[in-house]
């Protein structure tokens, strides 16, 4: 019996040691295969009436922006380390595809190749959420800042061959002006020339349509001024079956400060002033009800709705769905 019980332990031990280093194995395997370390492709897709719109991601850019806005720098780490954030902050670059049924119309095209290797992954994200640059009908652009037009062009030849490409008048004389260029400080001289350089292609090719502050050439969208971050910027309404999107632009850059402040301004605002008058008044006015609004820089995919808090706003991002 004393033999029968001492097999028993040492095959039980035997057992248990097996499980041990299997377990470590088993470990060692999990351990070592190597991270990934790149995200899912960025698209995020919702219906607004019947209309599809899909918020693409032209990827992240690191700013400092405790030294590009116009405020005092403690208040900025503030209101950052409430919302969890640090400066540099990483901050995305957002466009829109709107597909009417009819047609497919892009808000913005990214910076392309013109600002650095963390920027210009509109295509491949575009490709990823099912369509193709040569698809693209229209090309609504809210302002010629280098981020957001970079991405028309590569090697100078059009990324978007198919496309007529709108921007407000003011904004097209202004940066696609070689005597502005002229005048220019030397440190904003590129966002002329990268403002020619994407535009002019398209020129060339007749598919530049500058318009006097408003345009409505497809059904369910229009423009409306929204000038101070710079001579013409524009934001896009569309709407449809009662619902509306309205695509701001670059009127906000940090969620976590110009929520709180509508009045800060960021080094980037051509006219303080106007920047921050045409913030309050749209954000008052978008307040008002339901309307979802999209935002070049807002975390992606910079969808969500606003609504008044006192002499500030309240951000609520949009919920995740798997849209049928």
């Amino acid at each position: 019996m004393l033999l029968f019980s001492l097999k028993k332990f040492v095959l039980a031990t035997a057992i248990a040691s097996m499980s041990v280093v299997v377990g470590m194995n088993s470990q060692l395997a999990l351990a070592s295969a190597s991270m990934v370390k790149t995200p899912a492709p960025g698209y995020f897709r919702l219906m607004l009436g019947d209309f599809e719109v899909t918020a693409i991601n032209d990827g992240t850019v690191t700013l400092p922006v405790e030294q590009l806005l116009v405020q005092p720098h403690e208040k900025t780490h503030e209101a950052l380390a409430h919302n969890f954030l640090t400066t540099p902050l990483e901050t995305s670059v957002n466009t829109f595809l709107i597909n009417t049924g009819n047609k497919l119309v892009l808000i913005d095209v990214g910076a392309g190749s013109l600002f650095g290797p963390t920027l210009g992954k509109l295509v491949s994200n575009l490709k990823a959420s099912g369509y193709d640059p040569v698809q693209i009908d229209e090309i609504y652009i809210t302002h010629m800042h280098t981020d957001h037009i970079g991405g028309l062009i590569a090697n100078n030849e059009l990324l978007f061959p198919n496309a007529i490409i709108y921007a407000d008048k003011k904004e097209a004389n202004f940066w696609l002006n070689k005597s502005n260029m002229d005048k220019a400080p030397a440190e904003q001289k590129d966002l002329y020339i990268n403002a020619m350089a994407a535009l002019n292609p398209y020129k060339t090719a007749n598919q530049f349509a500058p318009f006097k502050e408003h345009v409505s050439s497809t059904p369910g969208i229009k423009s409306y001024s929204g000038y101070g971050h710079t001579a013409g910027h524009t934001i896009y309404e569309v709407e449809s079956k009662g619902q509306k999107l309205v695509l701001i632009g670059d009127l906000i850059h940090v969620a976590a400060v110009q929520f709180d402040h509508p009045e800060v301004t960021i080094t980037f605002d051509s006219d303080q002033k106007k920047a921050a008058a045409t913030r309050k008044k749209i954000f008052k006015d978008l307040a008002k009800g339901d309307t979802l609004i999209g935002a070049s820089h807002i975390q992606f995919p910079g969808l969500g709705h606003v609504r008044k808090d006192g002499k500030s706003y309240e951000w609520f991002p949009v919920n995740f769905t798997q849209m049928h």
